[in-house]
């Protein structure tokens, strides 16, 4: 009589274990393509897109380690976890509270709004409701048409926020503004960006005003990528000059995730994304038209020499992205 033990390898299990090995190399490689992808400051559409959905890739050597691990491929889970780890590591500033480079301050706390209105099409009455409820002092919007300017204004958003600076576009998504509590000035239109990128000065009632941008980079799956990576960099240019300010805010539509190194290059000079700041982590903010959630975090608020305090992602009614409202302290 024969007696099969246990451990002994039947066909159909040496198949399966060879399956799962095959699943986990898959996993590994698409981790590590996208962990490459990540580090890499190039201009090819391919790469710029690859890093910006990094957190989403990571679920395939996930999926891997589990397969490997059912199949007893213990070599292939454990590479499949250093892929994880790497990630993880990439990462881990911002889920850990005060890792930025960010300074103490004791000055006035003001709230910032940041809203792509998603080429006109955001509810102008949820919109200012939410500013209103939210008790928001500094808004900045992108995709901003003649039309929404006068939906904006019927809905009462001027007199909240009493001081603008606006530049909108007929159609397409190429206009912008700023809506502010306080008074503005050397308001200007910067150079060198397909979208308009703005800036401003907010009087807060401190010795020096506070410096606030207002940006929106070209996005890299429309544009070329060369256009999109010169944009980035001139974007970090503008906030070099600004870095002697005391209080300088960069807030709006990126086009760019954390885990492209072209976003992580802005975050020089002092300058922190308030996720790094709090600790919030990866905040998807696009797309929201979707059946499926968003996806990756493209808007971000930034601060040199202020502090945020808090910071949360809302729903822009009618628009295809999320918003962000943070709590700001001067210094």
């Amino acid at each position: 009589m024969y007696v099969m033990h246990p451990d002994t390898v039947t066909p159909r299990r040496l198949v399966l274990r060879r399956l799962s090995a095959v699943v986990g190399v898959a996993g590994i490689v698409t981790g590590v393509v996208a962990l490459i992808a990540t580090q890499l400051d190039v201009d090819h559409n391919i790469v710029i897109v690859l890093a910006s959905v990094a957190p989403l890739l990571m679920i395939a050597p996930l999926i891997g380690a589990v397969v490997s691990g059912i199949g007893r491929q213990w070599i292939v889970c454990a590479a499949s976890l250093v892929v994880l780890a790497l990630f993880g590591w990439s990462v881990s500033p911002l889920y850990i509270s005060g890792t930025g480079e960010s300074t103490s301050a004791n000055g006035p706390s003001i709230r910032m709004m940041q809203a792509n209105l998603m080429i006109g099409t955001a509810d102008p009455e949820s919109l200012v409701a939410m500013v209103r409820e939210s008790n928001v002092d500094v808004v900045t919007v992108q995709e901003l048409t003649y039309q929404e300017v006068d939906a904006l204004e019927a809905a009462g958003l001027e007199e909240v926020l009493s001081h603008q600076f606006l530049v909108p576009y007929a159609d397409g998504g190429g206009g912008a503004g700023i809506y502010s509590r306080f008074p503005l000035s050397n308001p200007r239109s910067l150079d060198g960006f397909s979208p308009e990128t703005l800036s401003a000065e907010l009087n807060v009632g401190l010795a020096r005003p506070v410096t606030l941008f207002a940006v929106h980079p070209a996005p890299a799956y429309i544009s070329p990528a060369s256009v999109w990576a010169a944009e980035q960099q001139r974007l970090g240019s503008y906030m070099d000059e600004a870095a002697g300010m005391d209080n300088v805010i960069v807030s709006g539509d990126f086009n760019a995730s954390y885990s492209n190194q072209q976003f992580r290059n802005l975050l020089r000079n002092g300058y922190t994304s308030a996720a790094d700041q709090l600790g919030s982590g990866l905040i998807p903010t696009y797309p929201t038209d979707k059946s499926y959630p968003a996806m990756v975090g493209i808007d971000h608020i930034i601060t040199k020499g202020a502090v945020a305090t808090s910071l949360e992602r809302i729903e822009i009614k009618g628009s295809d992205h999320h918003g962000l409202i943070a709590d700001i302290t001067l210094s």
